[in-house]
């Protein structure tokens, strides 16, 4: 399944360290970050889904598509 994730500039750049830091690529990291998030728990997994969708209004998510 594509998605495609268009990350705010301050978002971005911590990828970018982050990546750096670990002498990782940014998209490997991001995938990690997606894995380990789906792997938690239920009750964990709910808490973070729930925290990222009363901040989407931050957040930019396409679908393989572009509007």
């Amino acid at each position: 399944m594509p998605i495609s994730l268009q990350l705010g500039e301050e978002q971005s750049q911590r990828l970018e360290e982050l990546a750096r830091e670990l002498n990782v690529d940014a998209r490997e990291l991001a995938l990690a970050a997606i894995d380990e998030l789906v792997a938690r728990p239920a009750e964990d997994f709910e808490r973070a889904a729930g925290y990222v969708l009363s901040h989407s209004h931050r957040l930019s998510w396409s679908h393989g598509f572009q509007p």
